[in-house]
Protein backbone atom coordinates (compact mmCIF):
# COMPACT_ATOMS: atom_id res chain seq x y z
CA UNK A 1 0.00 0.00 0.00
CA UNK A 2 2.75 2.20 -0.79
CA UNK A 3 4.54 1.53 2.59
CA UNK A 4 8.23 0.48 3.32
CA UNK A 5 7.28 -2.80 5.02
CA UNK A 6 9.04 -2.62 7.82
CA UNK A 7 8.82 -3.22 11.87
CA UNK A 8 7.79 -1.08 14.55
CA UNK A 9 11.10 -0.16 15.74
CA UNK A 10 11.37 2.01 12.95
CA UNK A 11 8.08 4.17 13.71
CA UNK A 12 10.40 4.39 17.24
CA UNK A 13 12.90 5.59 15.97
CA UNK A 14 11.58 8.72 13.40
CA UNK A 15 9.41 9.28 16.32
CA UNK A 16 13.28 10.48 18.05
CA UNK A 17 14.16 12.05 15.55
CA UNK A 18 11.21 14.27 14.78
CA UNK A 19 11.64 15.42 18.77
CA UNK A 20 14.43 17.46 17.13
CA UNK A 21 12.05 19.56 15.90
CA UNK A 22 11.68 22.43 18.09
CA UNK A 23 8.23 22.30 19.33
CA UNK A 24 5.23 19.63 19.86
CA UNK A 25 2.84 20.29 17.76
CA UNK A 26 4.46 18.91 14.47
CA UNK A 27 5.70 15.85 16.17
CA UNK A 28 2.21 14.84 17.60
CA UNK A 29 0.23 15.52 14.25
CA UNK A 30 2.83 13.28 12.09
CA UNK A 31 2.25 10.57 14.93
CA UNK A 32 -2.14 10.77 14.64
CA UNK A 33 -0.91 10.23 11.09
CA UNK A 34 1.39 7.41 11.33
CA UNK A 35 0.59 5.49 14.68
CA UNK A 36 -3.11 6.64 15.91
CA UNK A 37 -5.11 6.88 12.86
CA UNK A 38 -3.76 4.28 10.57
CA UNK A 39 -2.88 1.48 13.06
CA UNK A 40 -6.10 -0.07 13.19
CA UNK A 41 -7.03 0.02 8.91
CA UNK A 42 -3.54 -1.46 8.54
CA UNK A 43 -4.34 -4.49 10.83
CA UNK A 44 -8.07 -5.02 10.29
CA UNK A 45 -9.34 -3.29 7.19
CA UNK A 46 -10.62 -4.10 3.84
CA UNK A 47 -8.27 -4.40 0.91
CA UNK A 48 -10.32 -1.64 -0.47
CA UNK A 49 -10.70 0.32 2.12
CA UNK A 50 -6.95 0.27 2.22
CA UNK A 51 -6.27 1.90 -1.01
CA UNK A 52 -9.14 4.46 -1.25
CA UNK A 53 -7.64 5.56 2.49
CA UNK A 54 -4.18 4.02 3.33
CA UNK A 55 -3.07 4.82 0.26
CA UNK A 56 -3.36 8.61 -0.05
CA UNK A 57 -2.47 8.60 3.56
CA UNK A 58 1.17 6.86 3.65
CA UNK A 59 1.55 8.75 0.56
CA UNK A 60 0.76 12.41 2.10
CA UNK A 61 -1.79 13.10 -0.19
CA UNK A 62 -4.59 12.41 2.66
CA UNK A 63 -4.59 13.50 6.09
CA UNK A 64 -6.28 11.21 8.65
CA UNK A 65 -7.57 12.56 12.18
CA UNK A 66 -8.72 10.23 14.91
CA UNK A 67 -12.14 10.50 16.19
CA UNK A 68 -12.12 8.80 20.22
CA UNK A 69 -12.44 11.58 22.89
CA UNK A 70 -15.92 13.31 23.16
CA UNK A 71 -16.56 15.79 25.89
CA UNK A 72 -17.81 13.71 28.16
CA UNK A 73 -15.47 10.76 27.11
CA UNK A 74 -11.68 11.57 27.28
CA UNK A 75 -9.98 8.74 28.67
CA UNK A 76 -13.13 6.86 29.27
CA UNK A 77 -13.01 5.77 25.89
CA UNK A 78 -16.02 2.96 26.45
CA UNK A 79 -18.77 6.05 27.52
CA UNK A 80 -19.08 7.50 24.13
CA UNK A 81 -22.15 8.69 23.03
CA UNK A 82 -21.73 9.37 19.15
CA UNK A 83 -23.90 6.50 17.32
CA UNK A 84 -23.11 5.27 13.48
CA UNK A 85 -26.92 3.08 12.89
CA UNK A 86 -27.15 0.73 10.38
CA UNK A 87 -29.81 1.19 7.96
CA UNK A 88 -29.36 -1.22 4.71
CA UNK A 89 -26.02 -0.28 2.99
CA UNK A 90 -24.97 3.07 4.90
CA UNK A 91 -24.50 4.06 8.77
CA UNK A 92 -26.10 7.17 10.03
CA UNK A 93 -23.94 8.89 12.56
CA UNK A 94 -25.21 11.11 14.70
CA UNK A 95 -22.86 13.16 18.01
CA UNK A 96 -19.90 14.60 18.09
CA UNK A 97 -15.78 14.76 19.13
CA UNK A 98 -13.69 16.62 21.03
CA UNK A 99 -9.86 18.06 21.04
CA UNK A 100 -9.35 15.76 17.54
CA UNK A 101 -5.91 16.48 16.07
CA UNK A 102 -6.09 17.87 12.31
CA UNK A 103 -9.66 17.88 12.64
CA UNK A 104 -10.00 21.58 10.68
CA UNK A 105 -8.01 19.98 8.24
CA UNK A 106 -8.29 16.19 7.94
CA UNK A 107 -9.27 14.57 4.71
CA UNK A 108 -10.77 11.78 6.47
CA UNK A 109 -11.34 10.21 10.56
CA UNK A 110 -10.99 7.09 11.67
CA UNK A 111 -13.88 7.55 13.84
CA UNK A 112 -15.34 5.21 17.08
CA UNK A 113 -19.44 5.11 17.39
CA UNK A 114 -21.93 3.04 18.88
CA UNK A 115 -23.36 0.65 16.41
CA UNK A 116 -25.68 -1.47 18.64
CA UNK A 117 -27.68 -1.54 21.97
CA UNK A 118 -25.03 -3.87 23.45
CA UNK A 119 -21.91 -4.00 26.57
CA UNK A 120 -19.83 -0.65 25.89
CA UNK A 121 -16.78 -2.89 25.49
CA UNK A 122 -18.51 -4.89 22.04
CA UNK A 123 -21.58 -2.33 21.02
CA UNK A 124 -18.64 -0.01 19.40
CA UNK A 125 -16.77 -0.29 15.55
CA UNK A 126 -14.32 1.74 13.97
CA UNK A 127 -15.53 3.43 10.96
CA UNK A 128 -13.48 5.74 7.80
CA UNK A 129 -15.07 8.76 7.23
CA UNK A 130 -14.72 11.38 5.18
CA UNK A 131 -14.46 14.61 6.39
CA UNK A 132 -16.43 16.23 3.14
CA UNK A 133 -20.01 14.79 3.61
CA UNK A 134 -23.13 16.42 4.24
CA UNK A 135 -23.58 16.71 8.04
CA UNK A 136 -19.96 17.05 9.20
CA UNK A 137 -19.71 20.67 11.39
CA UNK A 138 -16.09 21.39 11.93
CA UNK A 139 -17.51 23.81 15.02
CA UNK A 140 -14.02 25.83 16.00
CA UNK A 141 -10.33 25.11 16.32
CA UNK A 142 -9.91 25.02 20.13
CA UNK A 143 -7.74 27.92 21.73
CA UNK A 144 -5.02 25.53 23.92
CA UNK A 145 -2.16 26.30 26.57
CA UNK A 146 0.31 24.63 24.36
CA UNK A 147 0.70 22.99 21.69
CA UNK A 148 -0.47 25.98 19.73
CA UNK A 149 1.03 25.21 16.33
CA UNK A 150 -1.32 21.81 16.51
CA UNK A 151 -4.64 22.30 14.46
CA UNK A 152 -6.90 20.88 17.19
CA UNK A 153 -11.00 21.14 16.71
CA UNK A 154 -14.47 20.12 17.83
CA UNK A 155 -16.65 18.36 15.49
CA UNK A 156 -20.17 17.67 14.95
CA UNK A 157 -22.15 14.83 13.15
CA UNK A 158 -25.77 15.20 12.38
CA UNK A 159 -27.35 12.47 10.30
CA UNK A 160 -23.85 11.54 8.08
CA UNK A 161 -24.14 8.53 5.90
CA UNK A 162 -21.05 6.27 5.85
CA UNK A 163 -21.16 3.32 3.35
CA UNK A 164 -21.41 0.46 5.68
CA UNK A 165 -18.03 -1.09 3.65
CA UNK A 166 -16.41 1.80 5.27
CA UNK A 167 -16.44 -0.09 8.64
CA UNK A 168 -12.54 -0.92 9.64
CA UNK A 169 -12.74 -4.89 10.26
CA UNK A 170 -15.95 -6.46 12.74
CA UNK A 171 -18.36 -4.61 14.02
CA UNK A 172 -18.49 -4.27 17.69
CA UNK A 173 -14.58 -4.96 17.85
CA UNK A 174 -14.22 -1.00 17.54
CA UNK A 175 -13.19 -0.96 21.60
CA UNK A 176 -11.14 -3.65 21.08
CA UNK A 177 -8.96 -2.42 17.91
CA UNK A 178 -8.47 0.78 19.83
CA UNK A 179 -7.01 -0.66 22.99
CA UNK A 180 -4.58 -2.38 20.63
CA UNK A 181 -4.07 1.14 18.42
CA UNK A 182 -3.48 2.84 21.98
CA UNK A 183 -0.28 0.60 22.73
CA UNK A 184 1.10 2.06 19.45
CA UNK A 185 0.45 5.65 20.38
CA UNK A 186 1.35 5.76 24.02
CA UNK A 187 5.15 4.78 22.59
CA UNK A 188 5.19 6.77 20.14
CA UNK A 189 4.24 9.81 22.01
CA UNK A 190 7.18 8.43 24.75
CA UNK A 191 9.65 8.40 21.91
CA UNK A 192 8.98 11.71 20.79
CA UNK A 193 9.40 13.61 24.41
CA UNK A 194 12.98 11.96 24.53
CA UNK A 195 15.05 14.24 22.58
CA UNK A 196 13.27 17.61 23.90
CA UNK A 197 13.94 17.05 27.38
CA UNK A 198 17.58 16.18 26.57
CA UNK A 199 17.83 19.42 24.30
CA UNK A 200 15.76 21.40 27.15
CA UNK A 201 18.84 19.97 29.71
CA UNK A 202 21.93 20.65 27.49
CA UNK A 203 20.47 24.28 26.79
CA UNK A 204 20.17 24.82 30.36
CA UNK A 205 23.16 23.29 30.77
CA UNK A 206 24.62 25.88 28.52
CA UNK A 207 22.81 29.01 29.61
CA UNK A 208 23.48 28.81 33.40
CA UNK A 209 27.41 28.22 32.62
CA UNK A 210 27.46 31.79 31.09
CA UNK A 211 24.61 32.98 33.09
CA UNK A 212 26.68 35.02 35.97
CA UNK A 213 24.36 35.65 39.75
CA UNK A 214 26.82 37.10 42.66
CA UNK A 215 30.06 37.05 40.51
CA UNK A 216 30.01 33.22 39.53
CA UNK A 217 27.65 31.05 36.95
CA UNK A 218 24.67 29.88 37.98
CA UNK A 219 25.98 25.95 36.81
CA UNK A 220 28.35 26.41 39.40
CA UNK A 221 25.57 25.45 42.45
CA UNK A 222 25.80 22.55 43.30
CA UNK A 223 21.66 22.10 43.44
CA UNK A 224 21.97 23.42 39.78
CA UNK A 225 24.42 20.75 38.60
CA UNK A 226 23.34 18.02 40.69
CA UNK A 227 19.67 18.34 39.85
CA UNK A 228 20.67 18.55 36.04
CA UNK A 229 22.61 15.29 36.36
CA UNK A 230 19.13 13.78 38.21
CA UNK A 231 17.06 14.69 35.50
CA UNK A 232 19.77 13.46 32.87
CA UNK A 233 19.63 9.96 34.25
CA UNK A 234 15.75 9.89 34.66
CA UNK A 235 15.82 10.37 30.75
CA UNK A 236 17.79 7.92 29.68
CA UNK A 237 15.87 5.56 32.38
CA UNK A 238 13.15 6.15 30.40
CA UNK A 239 14.78 5.70 27.21
CA UNK A 240 15.98 2.30 28.04
CA UNK A 241 11.93 1.37 29.69
CA UNK A 242 10.76 2.69 26.17
CA UNK A 243 13.11 1.07 24.25
CA UNK A 244 12.47 -2.58 26.03
CA UNK A 245 8.64 -2.25 25.53
CA UNK A 246 9.31 -1.63 21.51
CA UNK A 247 11.49 -5.06 21.41
CA UNK A 248 8.88 -7.04 23.28
CA UNK A 249 6.03 -5.01 21.00
CA UNK A 250 8.15 -6.41 17.72
CA UNK A 251 8.45 -9.99 18.94
CA UNK A 252 4.37 -10.23 19.10
CA UNK A 253 3.81 -9.09 22.96
CA UNK A 254 1.27 -7.63 24.97
CA UNK A 255 2.97 -4.45 26.46
CA UNK A 256 0.01 -2.58 27.68
CA UNK A 257 1.49 -2.60 31.07
CA UNK A 258 4.76 -1.13 29.92
CA UNK A 259 3.48 1.26 27.20
CA UNK A 260 1.32 2.67 29.94
CA UNK A 261 4.53 2.73 32.53
CA UNK A 262 6.20 4.45 30.04
CA UNK A 263 3.42 7.19 29.09
CA UNK A 264 2.99 7.56 32.90
CA UNK A 265 6.70 8.16 33.30
CA UNK A 266 6.88 10.40 29.99
CA UNK A 267 4.14 13.24 31.29
CA UNK A 268 5.63 13.42 34.71
CA UNK A 269 9.16 13.79 33.92
CA UNK A 270 7.70 16.39 30.70
CA UNK A 271 6.44 18.18 33.62
CA UNK A 272 9.70 17.97 35.61
CA UNK A 273 12.49 18.56 33.61
CA UNK A 274 10.72 21.38 32.11
CA UNK A 275 9.67 22.72 35.40
CA UNK A 276 13.65 22.70 36.87
CA UNK A 277 15.20 23.74 33.78
CA UNK A 278 12.49 26.71 33.70
CA UNK A 279 13.37 27.38 37.01
CA UNK A 280 17.24 27.96 36.05
CA UNK A 281 16.33 30.08 33.62
CA UNK A 282 15.04 32.65 35.64
CA UNK A 283 13.25 35.26 34.10
CA UNK A 284 13.73 34.46 30.78
CA UNK A 285 12.74 31.46 31.34
CA UNK A 286 9.15 33.19 31.85
CA UNK A 287 9.42 34.53 28.31
CA UNK A 288 8.16 33.06 24.95
CA UNK A 289 12.14 33.47 23.21
CA UNK A 290 13.18 30.34 24.92
CA UNK A 291 12.53 26.94 23.88
CA UNK A 292 12.11 25.81 27.80
CA UNK A 293 9.63 27.84 27.90
CA UNK A 294 7.46 26.68 24.95
CA UNK A 295 8.16 22.93 26.51
CA UNK A 296 6.78 23.98 29.63
CA UNK A 297 3.26 24.08 27.49
CA UNK A 298 3.93 21.97 25.08
CA UNK A 299 4.68 18.58 26.99
CA UNK A 300 1.97 19.41 30.17
CA UNK A 301 -0.41 17.34 27.25
CA UNK A 302 1.68 14.17 27.74
CA UNK A 303 0.06 13.39 30.96
CA UNK A 304 -3.53 14.14 29.54
CA UNK A 305 -4.16 13.03 25.70
CA UNK A 306 -3.83 9.42 25.20
CA UNK A 307 -4.85 8.57 28.58
CA UNK A 308 -3.94 10.37 31.57
CA UNK A 309 -1.46 9.75 34.17
CA UNK A 310 -4.50 8.04 36.77
CA UNK A 311 -5.82 6.19 33.48
CA UNK A 312 -2.02 4.50 33.21
CA UNK A 313 -1.96 3.88 36.40
CA UNK A 314 -5.47 1.92 36.57
CA UNK A 315 -4.40 -0.33 33.94
CA UNK A 316 -0.73 -0.93 35.44
CA UNK A 317 -2.72 -1.85 39.02
CA UNK A 318 -4.97 -4.55 36.52
CA UNK A 319 -1.53 -6.41 35.00
CA UNK A 320 -0.18 -6.00 38.93
CA UNK A 321 -3.31 -7.72 39.93
CA UNK A 322 -3.30 -5.02 42.99
CA UNK A 323 -6.88 -3.59 42.38
CA UNK A 324 -9.66 -4.48 44.92
CA UNK A 325 -12.39 -6.97 43.38
CA UNK A 326 -15.76 -5.67 42.69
Amino acid sequence: YGGMGLDFSYNIAVAEEVGNIRCGGIPMAIGVQTGMATPALTRFGSDELKKQFLVPTIAGDFVACLGISEPGAGSDVASIKTTAVRKGDEYIINGGKMWITSGSQADWMCLLANTSEGPPHRNKSLICVPMNLPGIHVAKKIDKLGMRSSDTAQIFFEDVKVPSKNLIGEEGKGFTYQMLQFQEERLWGVATVLTPLETVIQETIDYTRQRKVFNQSVLHNQTVHFRLAELATEVELLRSLLHRAVALYVEGNDVTKFASMAKLKAGRLAREVTDSCLQFWGGMGFTSEVLVSRLYRDLRLVSIGGGTDETMLSIICKYMEILPSK
